[in-house]
């Protein structure tokens, strides 16, 4: 058996977000805070995966403990798996060096330029040289239609799939984890479904998780709307499908024929996004239309 628990849901900046003093991060409840994106796996020989490593990590491996032992605080991550290098995906690697867990022989698997920025910089350098990191590249002869499964245990299975989004620092990628029964697509980030759906030659988004046989996919749900941030920010400096039209392409999930319709659950919300609330009518619409919100520290088996 192997399970997956949602270690966070918000976008990089956490909820409370640093910075807002609007309503959306005041007066918060312990359970409204949300950590950023992020999943932790324990395999059916309980070898840990943590995909995604925020600042957060230490109350986030409490989580992970969870579903192996309640009441205690996860003390081991084997593996790590990084999507792409923006800052609130790796802004926890320092806590597995010295000052912190100083941990050892952690293998981590990040794609070939999101390791090439590992070597030039170097207050992560050090952690490899020091020997807290082994670094493991994706195969480099993969591609969006050609995927190369990695035998990560004879009951576990992952494949890196090449996804279009901002690239200043590395490229991006989502994770497609396969179980003995079901399988996971986590994909926080993308820039545009035109884009993403283009690359993997596909026309619409239920073409795209079926070709992949997906069976609960964690789908980019940073914005509800294009106009979410107002004045504030140039949405196209931050890009991301809205949920608003990831619904109008997703349509209503009765609407889908068979009985192996994935479930979508929608992740990495940004502090402004309405779905952190139940009671929103966005929410209520998502739900109403056959799909998901993802909930911190819910478990998922696959």
């Amino acid at each position: 058996m192997v399970q997956v628990k949602v270690l966070g849901i918000a976008q990089d900046g956490g909820r409370p977000h640093a910075g807002c003093t609007k309503a959306c991060c005041s007066n918060l409840d312990q359970g409204d805070i949300s950590f950023p994106v992020a999943l932790g796996i324990l395999d059916n020989d309980n070898t840990s995966h943590l995909v995604e490593a925020s600042r957060h990590l230490g109350e986030q491996m409490r989580y992970l403990w969870k579903l192996e032992e309640a009441n205690k605080a996860c003390t081991r991550i084997d593996h790590v798996w990084l999507t792409h290098a923006h800052w609130g995906h790796v802004d926890g690697l320092g806590l597995f060096g010295r000052e912190t867990m100083n941990a050892r022989g952690v293998n981590l698997h990040v794609s070939k330029s999101m390791a090439d920025l590992i070597d030039e910089t170097p207050a992560w350098r050090i952690m490899v040289e020091q020997g807290v990191f082994t670094v493991n590249t994706f195969p480099g002869d993969a591609t969006p239609v050609n995927l190369i499964r990695m035998e990560l245990s004879p009951t576990l299975t992952v494949e890196a799939v090449p996804i279009p989004h901002r690239a200043e620092l590395s490229d991006t990628h989502a994770f497609l984890f396969r179980g003995p029964s079901k399988s996971l697509l986590f994909l926080p980030d993308h820039d545009t479904w035109e884009k993403t759906l283009s690359m993997h030659n596909c026309s619409s988004i239920m073409e795209w998780l079926n070709m992949l046989k997906v069976d609960i996919a964690l789908l980019d749900g940073t914005f509800w709307s294009l106009d979410e941030l107002g004045s504030q920010r140039n949405m196209k400096e931050v890009p991301h499908p809205p949920v608003s039209e990831s619904l109008a392409m997703l349509g209503n999930r009765s609407g889908h024929m068979g009985d192996d319709v994935p479930e979508v659950y929608f992740t990495h919300l940004n502090h402004t996004n309405p779905l952190f609330v139940a009671e929103s009518d966005e929410y209520k619409h998502v739900i109403k239309m056959g799909w998901n919100v993802a909930r911190q520290g819910q478990t998922f088996t696959l």
